[in-house]
């Protein structure tokens, strides 16, 4: 029987979300991402990620060629642009033809000069510290359609999700290594000062107050003085 383009689109969709759920780095799961919208949005001629940080930081990775990378520079050097706005504001941004955009004067005549004519871009996530974005290009005008919009929409959340994961599993990575800090420095003070658990947690923790420092900054310096 042969595949409909439904039917294929739902087994690259699955394939996707099983390489997102495994254990694999952020960075090769977006460029998985990436890949995948050249091979099912036939109008995409490049694919990139745009991230922005506090203070004017941006990052531009798992871009399928130089074009997107070269795009988020003229973006930031120009403070506007479709990606700019789809991370910080609407949750899908299209052009059409950027010969006839109005919205980013500046940025489309650049992009058209590079000779890219249409693009759009999803939202990916948002937090206080950082802003994203699934961009796509075209080298003609007119490349997206809607189907192109639900097809992209659906990518960016596996690369949110893939995100999400990141960040959570460096979260509790992050818990795990602070407990076993502080329990360390729980039973140096135990050995040198003859108190219990409690009592050694006490001092950590009064330490911590008096001098307005965080208590596992002060369980690092006493485990680095532990053989002072």
């Amino acid at each position: 029987m042969t595949e409909t383009p439904n039917h294929e689109l739902a087994l690259r969709m699955a394939e996707l979300a099983r390489l997102v759920a495994s254990p694999r780095r952020v960075e090769e799961v977006l460029s998985d991402v990436t890949a995948e919208v050249l091979r099912l949005i036939p109008g995409a001629d490049a694919a990139g990620f745009l991230f922005l940080g506090k203070g004017g930081r941006f990052e531009s990775v798992a871009g399928t060629s130089e074009l997107p990378h070269r795009l988020d520079q003229l973006q930031m050097t120009f403070h506007e642009g479709p990606c700019l706005q789809a991370a910080v504001d609407d949750l899908i941004v299209r052009t059409d033809d950027f010969r006839t955009e109005e919205r980013w004067p500046r940025y489309s005549a650049a992009a058209v000069e590079i000779g890219v004519l249409s693009g759009v871009s999803f939202k990916l996530y948002t937090s206080e510290q950082t802003a994203g974005a699934l961009n796509l290009f075209a080298l003609r005008p007119n490349a997206f359609d809607g189907q192109a919009e639900t097809i992209g929409a659906v990518l960016a959340a596996h690369a949110a999700a893939a995100i999400m994961a990141s960040r959570e599993t460096e979260q509790l990575e992050s818990a795990l290594s602070t407990r076993d800090r502080i329990g360390q420095a729980k039973g140096i003070i135990m050995e040198r000062y003859d108190v219990d658990d409690v009592a050694a947690f006490e001092m950590l923790r009064r330490l911590s107050q008096d001098s307005n420092t965080k208590l596992i900054d002060i369980a690092q310096k006493v485990i680095e003085t532990r053989g002072t």
